[in-house]
């Protein structure tokens, strides 16, 4: 499937998810060589979720107390930690993950939106996968670019 004029492409869905996983690569890769990982983070969200255009509905992996983050300083402590408004964080991203891959169950595109659920695996360092689910809408801004609006995860059930 081609780009439509104005509208999004499965192709830039896919660009968008493979620059998502890479940034958070990137992320704990500066983190364990001690480096501006929240410059990292913080470059990660400003490029890739659409916060300058108003609520972003993030409700990450491995938040319980305060699940629902709505605010770019908010999704920096998921990613990174150090807030002391959401002590549960441990910074998902300073994980020093070497792999993400999406696998998309499906996209819904409409014009310049776009739904895209499926499961993402995030590799560690001794090659396990942990299998995450996820939901996450896409915006198409004026310069073209793909922005973040919505981004839901969560680990898959487990019955016991």
């Amino acid at each position: 499937m081609g780009q439509t004029e104005n509208g999004i492409s499965a192709e830039e869905i896919s660009q968008a998810q493979q620059v998502w996983g890479d940034g958070i690569v990137a992320i704990g890769k500066e983190y364990t060589d001690k480096g501006d990982y929240t410059k990292i983070a913080e470059n990660h969200i400003d490029t890739l979720y659409a916060f300058e255009d108003g609520i972003v509905l993030f409700k990450p992996t491995k938040a319980a107390d305060k699940q629902f983050r709505l605010t770019k300083e908010a999704a920096l402590s998921y990613f990174v930690s150090g807030n002391d408004n959401y002590p549960e964080d441990g910074g998902f991203a300073l994980h020093p993950w070497t792999k993400v891959r999406f696998e998309n169950a499906g996209t819904l595109i409409q014009g310049n939106y776009a739904l895209a659920m499926g499961n993402y695996f995030f590799t560690q360092v001794n090659g396990e996968e942990v299998k995450v689910e996820y939901t996450f809408g896409y915006l198409k801004g004026p310069d073209g670019k793909l922005k973040i609006n919505l981004h839901h995860s969560s680990l898959p059930f487990s019955a016991g």
